[in-house]
């Protein structure tokens, strides 16, 4: 029989890891699909995923699209604010 390790398994910190979200959603867009982007956007599911298709919308040398970046903003602001009743 073979002992086995008692050593435990480091792992790397997680604090940058990026949401699958929004690379799928930053290559819809890369493709030419910006509507279906678009109603991505508006189901988006955090403000993180939000700001971080931001910043691959912006560091990937995307082409710009005024429609994508006023929705993002949108949904960031409505994602942020205090809700004034629970959905049933």
């Amino acid at each position: 029989m073979v002992p086995m390790a008692t050593t435990p398994k480091t792992r790397a910190p997680t604090l940058a890891r990026q949401s699958p979200w929004a690379t799928k959603v930053a290559s819809l867009i890369q493709g030419g699909n910006v509507s279906a982007a678009l109603a991505q956007i508006k189901v988006a599911p955090t403000v993180k995923d939000l700001q971080q298709l931001r910043k691959l919308l912006g560091g990937a040398g995307l082409q710009r699209h005024p429609t994508v970046d006023d929705a993002t903003s949108d949904m960031v602001v409505a994602l942020s604010s205090p809700r004034l009743h629970r959905s049933p």
